[in-house]
C-alpha cells in the first residue's frame, strides 16, 4: 500500500542471550520482540519485548499501533501468521472494537508474512549474529536502538533511499 497507518503487520521472534551465575557457570536465556510494522514504509510502529511469550506483552503492542494508526482514514487491515497470539480473545476483540480488519497467513505458509520475516532477517544479521549478549537488558537496549536506526537512518532504494520516517514524511507532505 501506498497509504501509511493502513495495512500493519506483526509477528514474533526469539533471540537468545546468556547469563553467567557467581560460580561462573553460563545459562541460556530467550528474548520475544513482538514489533508492529507498517507496510507501507517499513517503519517499526510499536512493539513488546518480554523474557517469555507474554499475551499481556502483545496486546500492550497492539493497542499502541492501534493508537498509532488512528489518524489513517481508511480500513485498516492487521496482518499476522496463525500464531496462539494472535488467535486469542483479546487480540481479536481488540482488533473487532477498533474496527480493524484481521489478516492471517495461510496455513503453513511462511511467505505470507515475508515482510516481517525480512525485518527479522535484518535485525539479526545487522545487530545479532556474531555479538555476544550477557543480560536480557543489554540485549533488550541493542534491540531499541536498532529499531530506532532502521526506522530514521537505514535508507531503502524502494523508498527511493529514504528511511521509513522520512518516506512517511514526505507521502503525508505530499
Amino acid at each position: 500500500t501506498h497509504i501509511p497507518h493502513q495495512k500493519i503487520t506483526t509477528d514474533t521472534t526469539e533471540l537468545k542471550y546468556y547469563e553467567v551465575d557467581s560460580k561462573g557457570h553460563m545459562t541460556i536465556h530467550k528474548l520475544y520482540l513482538d514489533p508492529f510494522m507498517d507496510m507501507c514504509n517499513g517503519e517499526i510502529l510499536s512493539y513488546s519485548i518480554a523474557k517469555q511469550p507474554s499475551a499481556g506483552a502483545i496486546i500492550t503492542a497492539l493497542r499502541d499501533a492501534i493508537d498509532i494508526t488512528s489518524d489513517c482514514p481508511y480500513r485498516r487491515t492487521f496482518h499476522s501468521d496463525r500464531g496462539w497470539a494472535y488467535q486469542m480473545k483479546a487480540y481479536t476483540h481488540e482488533l473487532k472494537e477498533h474496527r480493524i480488519f484481521q489478516s492471517m497467513s495461510r496455513k503453513g505458509n511462511c511467505y505470507d508474512n515475508s515482510v516481517m520475516e525480512n525485518f527479522f532477517g535484518l535485525l539479526k544479521q545487522e545487530m545479532y549474529y556474531g555479538i555476544t549478549y550477557y543480560s536480557f537488558e543489554d540485549l533488550k537496549e541493542a534491540i531499541e536502538k536498532y529499531i530506532v536506526y532502521y526506522n530514521e537512518k537505514r535508507i531503502k532504494e524502494k523508498l527511493g533511499w529514504m528511511s521509513p520516517v522520512e518516506y512517511r514524511l514526505s507521502a503525508l507532505a505530499a
